[in-house]
């Protein structure tokens, strides 16, 4: 791919994987939030709002964000890469909340689940991209 339009495909990725994260983001955290003013603990929470977001993101991710020529970049394949970039980013994003709920308290949970999903989000696209949707 040329530089120029490598530029532009990586712009075009990120400005939609943005769009597409903060819809993913904002499922993930309503689902956190819900979850733990319900009473369930930050880590079980944690991880049904990652799934919730990471379900709503991987196929929109494949059918826009990553799609070639206007075919979706989806499958059992790139499900299965999906899951083993996710897994790592759910065990970190899961310990770092749950430090956070256990020693500031869950009201900065909230407040961190976001900040620490950008986070892993800018390390999200680089895997997703050359890992999950090539």
């Amino acid at each position: 791919m040329a530089p120029r339009s490598l530029k532009r495909a990586l712009l075009r990725q990120g400005g939609s994987f943005l769009i597409v994260g903060a819809l993913q983001l904002l499922v993930d955290w309503a689902l956190f939030v819900g979850l733990t003013a319900l009473g369930v603990s930050a880590a079980p929470a944690n991880l049904a709002g990652r799934i919730g977001g990471a379900l709503l993101g991987f196929w929109l991710n494949g059918r826009v964000t990553f799609a070639q020529a206007g075919s979706a970049q989806l499958g059992w394949w790139r499900f299965a890469k999906f899951l083993l970039v996710w897994i790592p980013l759910t065990v970190i994003s899961t310990l770092a909340v749950t430090w956070v709920a256990g020693t500031l308290g869950l009201a900065h949970a909230w407040l961190a689940k976001p900040l620490v999903e950008a986070a892993l989000a800018v390390v999200a696209f680089f895997l997703w991209r050359h890992v999950v949707y090539r």
